[in-house]
């Protein structure tokens, strides 16, 4: 394998990209860090429609590509079509990003079983099925990569969050199982962790937990939505060629942090 040059390690220019969930937040912070790198994106949105058009209005004007779909990710056909789209669109599928999800609070004792299922089929059943559909149009160019969102929670599990811890818990797992299967067709799996990251009116939300966080952790920040977006640029990209299965945690060192 020829070793890139170092000004082609984050270049992403002319490849095609998909990203779930990317109406807003971090999704829409993958989505346009990929396109500043150059790539052609597809942004996938469930309901914020109007959020997702925005951003890709944005990204056109900027110079890239960009284009919109709705889809949802627990329906196989659905999945199929969103990947098909970004082949028609741009010719290939060089990058998954599963960012798709949901994380609502519950009581392990009140938690219903609709809850449970409702949280691993938006979390888990989404990842797999994008990643498996990506997979299939990747095995026959012989390349791709996928980043799965995973969270901290998948080791360091949060209060009336069982459903959700469990979800996070078994994408890490399902990025490493795909990264044993896949990697025999050219295609990297791995998987980001964030910790709490930052959105609009977290501070009033959340104050104490916010203001936990930032004395207990390391770097004494909340993350932003493009922390986590250059982590997902990174193992995308020719400077982690050699990087499968892996789970990059990016918590701003909470997870380091002293437990006495």
């Amino acid at each position: 394998m020829n070793v890139p040059a170092f000004n082609e390690l984050l270049d992403f220019s002319g490849q095609s990209v998909v990203v779930t969930g990317a109406a807003q937040g971090i999704g829409a912070a993958i989505a346009l860090r990929f396109a500043e790198a150059g790539a052609r994106v597809l942004i996938h949105y469930r309901s914020g429609e109007k959020e997702a058009l925005r951003l890709a209005l944005s990204i056109r004007k900027d110079g890239g590509e960009a284009s919109t779909m709705a889809a949802e990710l627990s329906d196989a056909g659905d999945v199929r079509k969103l990947m098909a789209r970004a082949v028609t669109d741009y010719g290939a599928i060089d990058v998954l990003v599963n960012n798709a999800g949901s994380f609502p609070n519950a009581a392990f004792l009140d938690m219903t079983y609709a809850e449970w299922s409702e949280m691993l089929r938006s979390n888990l059943d989404s990842a797999f099925l994008c990643s498996q559909a990506a997979a299939r149009h990747m095995k026959s160019a012989g390349s791709g990569a996928i980043v799965n969102i995973a969270s901290i929670a998948a080791s360091s599990p949060g209060p009336e969050h069982s459903h959700y811890n469990s979800a996070k818990a078994a994408v890490v797992m399902l990025t490493r199982s795909a990264a044993q299967e896949l990697g025999a067709y050219g295609i990297r799996v791995n998987a980001v962790s964030p910790g709490a990251v930052g959105r609009p009116g977290i501070e009033d939300q959340w104050p104490e937990g916010v203001e936990r966080w930032q004395k207990r952790a390391p770097l004494q920040r909340l993350g932003q939505p493009e922390d986590v977006a250059d982590a997902c640029l990174f193992l995308a990209s020719p400077a982690a060629r050699w990087v499968s299965g892996h789970n990059l945690v990016v918590d701003g060192g909470i997870m380091a942090a002293s437990i006495y």
